[in-house]
């Protein structure tokens, strides 16, 4: 631990004190500087704390900056509340809205979309111009914690103008050449929106998988904790004579030392607080077992769904046929019948991940010490190759759990059909998936957009109704909570959408 003087008040980091610790080292070492006759240069030590000062300047200011943003985030917590809930309520709508204007809703998505875009553009290049001649804003782009400093000044509206007319040109490109088969993906949502009609709830079946994968990672930071600080003494010899059993430096049993060598001048001394040596070994199976249980959660979550949406499929007359409760009983006919192949997929992308885990710890060990740039180009080709094994092993372990919900197959046998299933549609695999990603990535750009919208209306003082009700909270920068608020909102429109994707696959896989 370190101490400064109480009226400081001040926590000085590690990196500080070994740069303070550093000063002696001017002051001892005579080789590296030119010495006064006080001991030391003066222009060294001038220099080394100028650059002292400077560091700790930086790291106060940071520390001042990211207290005042949980202080922003403290005064509008409600507000980022309501923002959040008005994003679930308007990914809700959207959902019901598809069910019976799909295709209404994705072209009026990617038209709103482009609006957004190509007024955020418009706007941009407009105060851009607009900041012309006004005093302080062609300076040039500095580190500071204002941000509010950054929109005054004209280079940063011209890099947000670029950068959203860009995306715009890009997204317009795309959506010109995909226009045809954006009407396959289109017919397959329609579908994949009346079955979500019937089956309402499966838009809240996401919220169970995710609770679960917290408590897993959880439980896995706490063992990690455990493991990390389970020190032990460790003793080793001192004052051995040069004809004594055991070395200088050896480690020793202190309990069962003198009994053992009663007769000698060496000694069992404390030496450090030290990790076992196996202690590398718990930690890369705690992460393998992370690997597994995460992976198994999201396996049975997705088995769930293309159970629900096969009984939806193969209801002869709905929605009479469908069961009353889809999700509960294909939950469990999962657990019932199918954990085995849960458990195997699951394993297979877990020892997947762990060799990529293990591939990065041989590299940062490697660092520094081997300039072999073959053994280099080694592992990151090995880093890519695991990486696209992977992502190809996910896409088909996702596949093969729709078969195994559809048909009841073992997971070996579930793989294979998926496989050559896939691979005889492969160019309309392609589209379905791609288009079906792009359309839905509209929508939750489209609602995360709005909400944006609305926050940075409301935070400007620009909605009066609304601010005069709740009241505008007292923040230092209002993009604080706006940018949780969009991060919320994307993540809650992207469960939800979730479900409409397993919905599509699962649809496509049984036509």
């Amino acid at each position: 631990m370190y101490y400064l003087l109480a009226d400081v008040q001040r926590c000085v980091p590690t990196v500080l004190v070994q740069a303070i610790s550093s000063v002696d080292s001017i002051f001892t070492n005579t080789t590296s500087y030119i010495l006064t006759a006080d001991g030391v240069s003066q222009g060294n030590a001038t220099a080394l704390t100028q650059t002292l000062s400077s560091v700790l300047s930086i790291y106060l200011q940071l520390q001042g900056f990211f207290e005042v943003l949980y202080e922003d985030v403290v005064a509008s917590w409600y507000i980022i509340l309501i923002g959040l809930f008005i994003g679930m309520l308007l990914s809700m709508v959207f959902i019901v809205l598809m069910r019976w204007l799909a295709g209404i809703m994705v072209y009026l998505s990617m038209a709103i979309l482009f609006l957004l875009l190509g007024v955020g553009t418009f706007y941009c290049f407009w105060y851009w111009k607009q900041l012309e001649g006004v005093e302080g804003s062609d300076e040039a782009l500095e580190f500071s914690t204002n941000l509010l400093s950054y929109l005054r000044l004209r280079t940063t509206w011209l890099i947000f103008g670029c950068v959203l007319g860009g995306i715009l040109l890009i997204l317009l490109l795309i959506t010109i050449c995909l226009c045809n088969r954006i009407r396959i993906a289109v017919a397959l949502i329609k579908e994949a929106s009346r079955a979500v009609g019937h089956m309402f709830s499966t838009l809240f079946w996401p919220i169970i998988p995710f609770i679960l994968e917290i408590l897993i990672v959880l439980i896995w930071l706490s063992i990690a904790l455990f493991v990390s600080t389970s020190y032990m003494n460790h003793f080793t010899v001192v004052d051995a004579p040069s004809d004594f059993t055991l070395a200088n430096g050896t480690t020793c049993e202190f309990d069962t030392f003198n009994e053992t060598y009663p007769n000698t001048t060496a000694r069992c001394q404390f030496a450090e607080y030290a990790l076992p040596w196996y202690t590398v070994y718990l930690q890369f199976y705690n992460v393998f077992m992370l690997f597994w249980l995460v992976n198994f959660i999201i396996a049975l979550g997705q088995m769930t769904l293309a159970g629900a949406f096969a009984s939806y499929y193969w209801a002869f007359t709905k929605p009479q046929d469908i069961p009353a409760f889809p999700v509960v009983y294909s939950l469990w006919r999962s657990i019932r019948y199918h954990l085995g192949s849960l458990a195997f997929g699951s394993l297979i992308i877990a020892i997947i991940q762990l060799i990529r885990v293990i591939l990065e710890y041989v590299e940062r060990k490697l660092k520094g010490k081997a300039d072999n740039k073959v053994v280099q180009y080694i592992i990151k080709c090995l880093k890519c190759l695991f990486w696209l094994v992977e992502k190809v092993m996910k896409f088909i372990n996702k596949n093969a759990y729709i078969i195994i919900a559809v048909y009841g197959k073992s997971f070996c046998s579930a793989s294979q059909e998926a496989f050559w299933l896939l691979l005889r549609n492969i160019l309309r695999v392609a589209v379905v998936n791609n288009v079906t990603d792009y359309i839905l990535l509209l929508g939750k750009l489209m609602v995360t957009a709005l909400i944006g919208l609305a926050s940075f209306f409301f935070f400007t003082n620009q909605i009066t109704i609304v601010s005069s009700f709740l009241g505008i909270p007292d923040v230092t920068y209002y993009w604080t909570p706006i940018i949780i608020i969009c991060i919320g909102t994307y993540f809650i429109a992207w469960c939800f959408f979730s479900v409409y994707d397993m919905a599509v696959d699962t649809l496509f896989l049984c036509f």
